[in-house]
């Protein structure tokens, strides 16, 4: 038996719109685009689907509605021209950080073969989003947790297999003083979307219940991390490389700050999301 997939469609987003999702009518088609198999913007050529259809589509809304990730229901995230698999374990890579993707492509204009240091990578996918827009970079990941440590791998070597370059994983920790020394001087551009919620914030269920904790929360103001991030960044850039780090809409002056006590840093910017709410800060370093 055939059904309207209009109907299941806005079934959905009425299910999820009473479970408190913030988007629903986009979770609604995206989850039917992943059942069919299809691109959400092809969704208005298929008028029919079938019973089974229909019953998975149920099935996925319902976990959605209780507030599991629609990127752990779909399996992937999309960052630039490339989607990486996520999943439980890994910290699901929001769409704020694109602006911050697109910032570092216009900072590697111009550079030949640069060298790119992506910090707490996760599941890699900024790293991996580099290496697919410049094939001629040398892309270096660094990760602590072994499990998400564990997703970068598999998603670089399904870009690997792709045909994109291969980047560099790391098993290391960014508070530690000799991290990458080999590096020192050598970076033309470190990002880094680390943990940097304060401890002690209310976050949604999706990222309280599913995120892991350590790749969230950094510290009573969320800034642990991001102060070691600055030393290490100040360190391994070269004479004129560059410095990009994500952080909590809190942080909007503390980072730049944090950037600005660096002698060896300058050029400090704050930058604002699409909600105009600061999320990302860039300097670059002196000669």
């Amino acid at each position: 038996m055939r059904h309207p997939l209009r109907l299941a469609v806005r079934d959905a987003e009425r299910i999820l719109t009473a479970a408190g999702v913030d988007s629903p009518r986009n979770d609604a088609e995206l989850l039917a685009a992943h059942v069919l198999g299809v691109d959400r913007g092809r969704l208005v050529l298929i008028p029919l689907v079938s019973s089974e259809e229909v019953d998975e589509l149920a099935g996925l809304v319902r976990r959605r509605a209780a507030r599991e990730p629609l990127q752990h229901l779909t399996g992937t995230v999309a960052m630039g021209a490339i989607e990486v698999s996520v999943g439980p374990g890994v910290f699901v890579p929001r769409p704020e950080t694109e602006l911050l993707f697109a910032w570092a492509l216009a900072a590697l204009e111009g550079v030949h073969a640069p060298v790119v240091v992506d910090l707490c990578t996760g599941s890699g996918v900024l790293a991996l989003a580099v290496a697919q827009a410049r094939p001629d970079a040398v892309v270096h990941a660094v990760e602590l947790d072994l499990s998400a440590l564990a997703w970068a791998r598999r998603n670089a070597d399904t870009r690997v297999t792709a045909g994109d370059t291969a980047i560099r994983l790391h098993h290391g920790d960014v508070t530690a003083p000799d991290l990458l020394s080999e590096l020192d001087g050598q970076v033309d551009l470190v990002l880094c979307n680390p943990p940097y919620v304060p401890e002690g914030t209310d976050v949604p269920p999706e990222v309280a219940d599913h995120d892991p904790h350590h790749a969230v929360f950094s510290g009573p103001d969320g800034l642990t991390v991001i102060r070691s991030v600055v030393s290490l960044a100040a360190r391994l850039l070269r004479p004129g490389g560059h410095l990009a780090i994500e952080h909590d809409d809190t942080h909007g002056e503390s980072v730049p700050d944090l950037l600005r006590a660096r002698r060896v840093l300058s050029s400090v910017e704050s930058h604002l999301d699409l909600a105009e709410r600061p999320r990302f800060a860039t300097a670059s370093r002196t000669g």
